[in-house]
């Protein structure tokens, strides 16, 4: 295999970025705003759908109903990362996104006309778990290959910037919802909202999904990278493509449970300081009916921020350096702003205490895009990229579960800053198992990354017209 690339010279090297054409910069933009739409699907339940869960489960509804809604998406979504990052190995990026795309949106209109459950008693509920399952199946179906997509037409030097800017949209997304709850509440009236109000916004993630669908089909097309690896292969008839096995147990398998560790870390830290975090706020103190979301809100700004600034400091500092400092910091100062923020006694000092909590927990995701981009070549990029970022969601997933299987031991609280500590230290250990992945060797060709060649040496690999 030669090392010479046909992509242009902006891809890969560092050129500036105006050098990317036009296809590319679309790309990147893409992936910006459609992990924005992505993240507004993955959190509408959390928060949207908690005042109606009287009216759309009955009076009986149990505490835990909501948690259940948003497990039903995280559970779908590691087989959207399989099924679907196969189908972009192998058909495309960007067709596959149109398909998922399209697939969420479809998902978002059906539980916007769901019946009450006066209507259907508990099928409502039901439906809403099928319906969210499948959501979670297509939207990781999106981001298994829009988001490797953009990383594949970045340039070297801002691989980690647009990683940080793409994975920012999570929490900019639970700012909008949390903003748009509350401004409906107040609006409506929490008769209004519960009736009908919260239908609104499914109805406008739907829409919003659409107009990328159009804009994705118009726009943007595969890197060449893409396009370069589809000619090998087609030179090589005879030779098997690579498949699941190989990522699973394979020549990649070390990379895929490496990000594994690394990433269920980051998953249990989420789960704990922006799902459990919301719920307790709402159970567990005095703040007013508005108050969660509007805590809930500033904290995600603060997280978007520190995200994009943790993405570009990675390329300064080096993947490693910078998840093994942030998952430190996490283990050991995280837990204690938990406790402060859910013990709180005013809206002003839960927001604080919830901002600095998830500017040091979860903003460890800036580089996250980057980094399993990077840990996977293009024929097998969508694939680990999907199975890393959603297999390892599964565990954490079930915390539910688990959790009150320790509450008695280690108390109410005591037992999510456990789980906040344990995110810390298994992002630690996730990174020191990986690569360093430092300035200098994350200069070159995305492939070229993925397989451990340094800059210097592709270029002398070149001169001798092999790797």
């Amino acid at each position: 295999m030669t090392a010479a690339t046909t992509a242009p010279a902006a891809v890969g090297t560092g050129a500036a970025p105006e050098a990317l054409p036009p296809a590319g910069r679309a790309a990147l933009r893409a992936g910006v705003v459609g992990n924005w739409i992505d993240n507004i699907h993955v959190f509408l339940p959390l928060t949207a759908l908690a005042p109606a869960l009287l009216v759309l489960a009955g009076p009986a509804a149990a505490a835990s109903t909501g948690a259940l809604i948003v497990i039903a998406m995280l559970l779908g979504r590691p087989i959207g990362g399989i099924v679907f990052g196969r189908i972009a190995d192998r058909l495309g990026r960007t067709r596959t996104t149109r398909i998922a795309i399209a697939g969420t949106a479809a998902c978002a209109l059906a539980i916007a006309a769901m019946p009450t459950h006066e209507v259907l008693g508990a099928g409502t509920i039901g439906l809403i778990l099928a319906l969210r399952f499948l959501c979670g199946i297509f939207v990781a179906g999106e981001y298994s290959a829009a988001i490797p997509l953009a990383m594949e037409w970045s340039t070297a030097k801002r691989r980690g910037l647009m990683s940080g800017l793409i994975l920012s949209m999570a929490p900019w997304a639970q700012a909008t919802i949390a903003f748009s709850v509350a401004g409906l509440l107040v609006l409506l009236g929490p008769d209004a909202y519960a009736a009908w109000g919260w239908r609104l916004l499914f109805v406008l993630g739907a829409a919003l999904s659409l107009g990328m669908l159009v804009y994705y089909s118009r726009q943007v097309t595969d890197a060449p990278v893409f396009h370069r690896r589809a000619r090998e292969v087609a030179a090589r008839p005879t030779q098997p493509r690579a498949g699941l096995r190989d990522v699973l147990a394979g020549r990649w398998a070390r990379a895929f449970w490496q990000v594994f560790i690394l990433m269920s870390g980051l998953w249990l830290l989420t789960n704990s300081t922006v799902l459990l975090l919301t719920a307790r706020l709402d159970t567990d103190t005095e703040l007013p009916t508005t108050g969660v979301p509007v805590v809930m809100g500033i904290a995600s700004v603060a997280q978007a921020i520190v995200m994009v600034l943790a993405g570009h400091l990675s390329t300064l500092t080096g993947r490693r350096r910078l998840f093994v400092l942030g998952g430190a910091v996490a283990a050991l100062a995280g837990p204690l702003l938990w406790w402060a923020a859910v013990t709180s006694p005013t809206l002003a000092g839960a927001a604080v205490c919830a901002a600095l909590l998830q500017v040091i927990t979860v903003s460890a995701y800036g580089p996250v895009s980057a980094y399993l981009s990077e840990r996977f070549p293009t024929e097998v990029r969508s694939t680990g990229y999907g199975m890393g970022y959603s297999l390892s969601l599964v565990l954490p997933a079930l915390y539910p579960f688990y959790l009150p299987l320790i509450e008695p031991a280690l108390g109410r609280h005591g037992s999510v800053m456990a789980m906040v500590a344990l995110g810390g230290a298994l992002v630690v250990l996730g990174a020191v198992l990986g690569p360093r992945l430092a300035p200098r060797e994350i200069e070159g060709d995305i492939d070229d990354v993925a397989a451990g060649v340094v800059p210097d040496a592709a270029a002398s690999a070149n001169a001798g017209g092999t790797r």
